[in-house]
């Protein structure tokens, strides 16, 4: 049987952020940028997007290596008005990227009230609620939206692949309870927790995925030959497409048939695109009152009665903030067939192996 969180070895976030800064800085990023990609990376970790955290370091160090990625970006902010900016990221991580989209919407937003950032040039940026939730702290709601950075979705009754996840994260504070994160694929299921299942060797449930001949595809090595599945049917297909409009064409990112496979391609540019927007809560009223008012929103569902076999009614973020208290207390878990990948990752940069 796989393992499991209990018995996998757990590292601490400083351990794990350390050794990402280690591997990028032997890249040639510059220290700044590779502590802050590690940081951003680790933060996923803590949240409990284990597809999108330290599993992704060998596959960005590869991209660095064979040139797919730029370690010495130029980000800067291509067109702006005063609600609005498209900035080019000038292939450089996405994490570095969408960091700073969200830094000029935020700041954006505290005048304007509310501002949307649109990006290219950029690339995968790991879990999308690290990012929405960058506006909590400034007493805004965040939400994020990005291009998937391979297609695995045909079109609704189609057969090729010319969709991707096209996540979207939302971000809204409480008062006393818990901040609401969205953080969701308009898929039924991410790639990238497909990945994980096939590194650690679980079949999938099914229902994520369908192979060429549309039945259930449950074996995760070979989802490469399969398609993933959208949300509600013909409406996750409708949110996928939308989202990629937004994220992707309208800021002359690539969407469609133009998306590059990073799982694929090492090398190619992937000009991912991606947008996010800042609300500023208190231009619409009293934030004090507006959270207070959340936090009545959750007491509301958390008592609503519950069907049988429901033991209670859950907000989108209860998971991830679980994980975070489970994590800071006790580390982030990583399985036996990761940390022999960080291992063979270490030794080929050269640098002091995790922990």
């Amino acid at each position: 049987m796989p393992a499991d969180a209990n018995t996998m070895q757990r590292y601490t976030r400083d351990q794990i952020e350390a050794f990402m800064t280690r591997c990028f800085a032997a890249t040639g990023m510059p220290d700044a940028d590779a502590a802050k990609v590690a940081n951003l990376m680790a933060e996923g970790d803590m949240l409990g997007k284990d597809s999108h955290g330290i599993f992704r370091l060998p596959g960005y160090i590869g991209r660095l290596k064979s040139g797919g990625f730029n370690p010495t970006p130029d980000i800067k902010i291509e067109k702006e008005r005063t609600a609005m900016a498209l900035v080019d990221g000038d292939n450089g991580m996405g994490h570095l990227v969408v960091h700073r989209a969200a830094e000029v919407a935020i700041e954006k937003a505290k005048t304007a009230g509310v501002a949307w950032v649109g990006l290219h040039s950029s690339n995968h940026a790991g879990a999308a609620g690290v990012y929405s939730n960058m506006a909590l702290d400034h007493d805004m709601i965040g939400l994020y939206v990005a291009v998937g950075s391979a297609n695995h979705l045909p079109p609704w009754g189609g057969t090729e692949a010319l969709l991707s996840t096209n996540p979207i994260a939302v971000s809204v504070p409480a008062d006393k309870e818990d901040s609401i994160v969205l953080d969701m694929a308009t898929t039924v299921t991410s790639y990238g927790k497909v990945k994980v299942y096939a590194q650690r060797g679980i079949e999938m449930p099914e229902g994520w995925m369908v192979g060429p001949d549309g039945g259930p595809l449950t074996d995760a090595s070979k989802a490469d030959t399969g398609y993933l599945l959208p949300i509600g049917g013909p409406k996750g297909y409708g949110l996928a497409l939308i989202f990629g409009i937004l994220a992707g064409t309208l800021n002359g990112a690539h969407f469609g048939k133009n998306v590059v496979d990073m799982n694929a391609d090492a090398a190619s540019p992937t000009n991912t695109g991606q947008f996010y927007l800042a609300v500023n809560i208190s231009a619409f009223m009293d934030v004090g009152d507006f959270k207070k008012q959340v936090d009545a929103v959750i007491a509301e569902m958390h008592g609503s009665p519950t069907l049988p076999g429901v033991e209670r009614v859950r907000l989108p973020g209860e998971g991830t903030h679980a994980a975070y208290a489970d994590r800071t207390a006790n580390g982030i878990p990583l399985p036996d067939p990761l940390l022999e990948n960080l291992a063979r990752v270490a030794d080929d940069l050269s640098v002091d192996r995790l922990g």
